[in-house]
């Protein structure tokens, strides 16, 4: 089974803040957005918004099977918000992979099938629960995506806290600690900001960034439970290091330079 690590980056849905308030037509996206951030602090004490009003503008994806490594992303400005999510569900359909994410649960996975459904995405496979027309869907009773305690999704931060939200762990910490580069240059809170003035590129950088350290603690939590030997680990991440100074960009030079072979 192949595996596809992924994160996504999302913007407040200022179109959705703006039919849901009546608000004006004169308002700007950033006065819209404070007012949507405000109108949250009001009602929760944090600014964060519902996962149904988070837009998404970037999926930044790992694929892992026995032919290749790769990283790529979903994105603005080439694609819009349907296009990136329906293209996400597409590869789910294609290749029936093993997700993992760093609380795909508990965000990612929620805001794509708010955001999806308002789009029109399909996602049968994604969806099956054993009763699909798949040769093998009979399988998915026993484990499919949907189920959190089912590895086809493999939320590493919800499993590794044994499903207590006060044991979590920030991916940047952890990463950092095991000797991965962790967040380089930008960090969730920036995206919105960064947005704002047009960088789409550093907010896809640095989703990208996430995803790789997401699928290094993967290769860790693989090694912790006896799917890779110390030799199989490090040949992992020597695959991981040649494919990204292949690519030769900037943040993965920067991500490289951070990371030292052993």
């Amino acid at each position: 089974m192949a595996t596809l690590v992924f994160d996504i980056e999302t913007v407040p849905d200022v179109a959705g803040l703006r039919k849901l308030h009546g608000l004006p037509a004169d308002l700007s996206d950033y006065e819209v957005a404070e007012l949507g951030f405000q109108r949250r602090r009001a009602a929760t004490g944090n600014d964060f918004l519902p996962h149904y009003l988070q837009r998404v503008v970037t999926i930044s994806c790992v694929l892992r099977d026995p032919g290749q490594f790769r990283v790529f992303s979903l994105s603005e400005p080439e694609s819009g918000e349907g296009e990136i999510i329906q293209r996400f569900f597409d590869g789910i359909e294609k290749f029936a992979p093993q997700l993992v994410t760093w609380n795909g649960g508990g965000f990612d996975l929620p805001v794509l099938h708010y955001r999806g459904m308002m789009h029109g995405v399909t996602a049968p496979r994604y969806w099956d629960l054993g009763d699909g027309d798949y040769a093998d869907s009979r399988d998915f009773k026993w484990n499919n995506y949907i189920s959190r305690y089912h590895l086809r999704h493999l939320d590493l931060m919800d499993l590794l806290a044994l499903y207590q939200p006060r044991a979590n762990a920030p991916l940047d910490d952890l990463a950092k600690l095991m000797g991965f580069p962790g967040k380089l240059g930008m960090d969730g809170s920036a995206v919105w900001s960064a947005y704002q003035a047009g960088r789409i590129g550093e907010i896809r950088d640095y989703c990208e960034t996430d995803v790789v350290n997401t699928y290094l603690v993967f290769l860790r939590f693989q090694q912790m439970r006896g799917q890779l030997d110390e030799v199989a680990f490090g040949a992992e991440c020597d695959v991981v290091r040649e494919s990204l100074s292949r690519i030769g960009a900037p943040h993965w030079r920067e991500f490289l330079a951070a990371w030292p072979a052993r």
